[in-house]
């Protein structure tokens, strides 16, 4: 990994009468950004430093757990539960293998090794990272439409299992030529955006704008940006008021 959707249902009618895309802040325009902060982390991040920081204003986490249906980060659950003790909202993502196994197979895998979701107000959805790996064909020798059948095989079981929708993590670049462009994705899980820079560039089709931004580094891991408030981001863990 390299590295909101418009809400529906519950989640769209508490953010209705607070949140609007346009007004998000953002240091590019010159303007300090506020919005909370975050970062993902792999097993590459071992004895990451979850309480420094949170005392450096780091308030959200995304962990990997799995990847395709046979690998378990080995140190998914120091990192997950060290970044809930120190106070953190905290999510889990899976590495998509479009090309080992099929979407409903992965998701129950990830749901089973990590994966899950609770309403508790410091879960966040799981997150599906779909993004080109090393050796392999780009979209993961599968056709737009194949690619587009396993994408939702993945969100409508994990659906299924937990009751939410999972986030995606991607770019642009990726996306549009290996789905086509495919918006209807779009409709339920929140945008995951992957574009480090000053700026968050194009957002894939289908999505207005994106729920996290995954802008550059920060003390050697990823950091991430909530495109709104802290409640707001209690509001999407808890799937609605909480």
């Amino acid at each position: 990994m390299t590295r909101t959707r418009l809400f529906t249902g519950s989640v769209a009618a508490a953010l209705a009468a607070t949140f609007c895309v346009g007004t998000a802040l953002d240091a590019s325009a010159g303007v300090t950004d506020t919005r909370p902060r975050g970062v993902d982390v792999s097993s590459y991040q071992a004895g990451f430093d979850w309480t420094g920081a949170t005392a450096n204003g780091i308030s959200f986490a995304y962990v990997k757990a799995t990847e395709g249906t046979t690998y378990r980060n080995p140190r998914f659950a120091e990192q997950y539960n060290g970044s809930y003790r120190a106070g953190m909202i905290r999510g889990s993502y899976h590495y998509a293998r479009p090309d080992r196994a099929g979407g409903a197979a992965q998701a129950e895998f990830f749901v089973a090794n990590g994966g899950g979701w609770s309403r508790d107000g410091r879960t966040l959805p799981g997150a599906l990272d779909l993004e080109s790996s090393g050796g392999v064909d780009f979209c993961y020798g599968k056709t737009q439409d194949g690619m587009r059948a396993w994408i939702h095989d993945f969100v409508n079981r994990y659906r299924e299992l937990t009751g939410r929708w999972a986030v995606i993590y991607t770019r642009a670049t990726w996306w549009n030529p290996c789905t086509g462009g495919d918006s209807s994705i779009a409709a339920n899980s929140p945008l995951w955006l992957a574009h480090p820079g000053a700026a968050p560039g194009p957002v894939p089709a289908g999505w207005p704008t994106y729920s996290f931004w995954q802008r550059g580094l920060w003390n050697g891991v990823d950091l991430n940006t909530w495109n709104g408030s802290a409640g707001q981001l209690r509001v999407m863990a808890c799937d609605g008021p909480c």
